[in-house]
């Protein structure tokens, strides 16, 4: 018998069967994992594992190599706390597809797993959150493999006057050393390098348009995927809030 307990992000719920449902969860040391509740498809069993919530999970199966079964303890009910806020629920929403869709099946990753839960932790602060989901999107491509270059211009070497990112090699660039290839370019917002830079709607709007494309042009496209709708959602109700620039 395979058996671990461990901390776990619930990334979604589906039913199986007439009562039961399959849970898929991030946890903390045993990565993206999923497996059955029984009596799952039932309100009182199913509203503690909607996705984005914390949970703690016991698994147990004949071996590794099977689904298995989960019981499961709520510690932290986000989806309850933000049904009233639409952008926060698309927050956890984007977050929990993300991950469900970038992560492979069983690969521990902590550091990720401490920076997901700092950012559900902080979607009830509405002028916070938008750009941190920005920097936790940067740190998701590091950990994939797939991380950016924004420590000096790509072009001089320089590790001053930052404003572009190429597409194609992912290297920060100073425009005054773009040239004619500055259109090209992906606009860098300076509180991605720049700890005390203000983040403006703008430089949010920027900060997920650089992002989206290396996410779906390098990470999801490797995974012959496409990036989850839940995070053109999510742009939109934050640009519906007045949180992003229009496209």
């Amino acid at each position: 018998m395979a058996e671990w307990s461990d901390h776990a992000i619930s990334l979604g719920l589906r039913r199986f069967g007439e009562t039961g449902a399959i849970l898929e969860v991030f946890a903390r040391t045993h990565g993206r994992r999923r497996g059955m509740v029984y009596g799952g498809a039932s309100q009182k069993k199913r509203a503690p594992l909607q996705a984005g919530n914390t949970l703690r999970v016991t698994w147990k199966a004949r071996s590794d190599d099977n689904l298995g079964f989960f019981t499961a303890e709520s510690e932290n009910e986000r989806a309850a706390v933000h049904m009233a806020d639409a952008e926060a629920l698309a927050g956890l929403a984007a977050l929990s597809d993300l991950l469900a869709g970038a992560l492979p099946e069983g690969e521990s990753k902590p550091a990720l797993y401490d920076a997901a839960e700092t950012l559900l932790d902080m979607l009830g602060h509405n002028d916070v959150w938008p750009a941190l989901f920005v920097r936790w999107e940067l740190g998701l491509l590091t950990m994939m493999g797939f991380g950016l270059d924004l420590s000096r211009c790509a072009v001089s070497g320089s590790n001053d006057g930052l404003t572009h990112v190429s597409p194609k090699s992912g290297k920060a660039v100073r425009g005054s050393e773009a040239g004619g290839y500055l259109d090209r370019l992906l606009p860098l917002p300076a509180f991605l390098i720049d700890n005390t830079a203000p983040a403006t709607p703008v430089d949010i709007r920027a900060g997920f348009r650089l992002t989206g494309y290396f996410l779906g042009e390098r990470l999801f496209a490797d995974l012959n995927k496409q990036i989850p709708e839940a995070r053109l959602l999510m742009i939109d109700r934050l640009v519906r809030a007045g949180r992003l620039s229009p496209g």
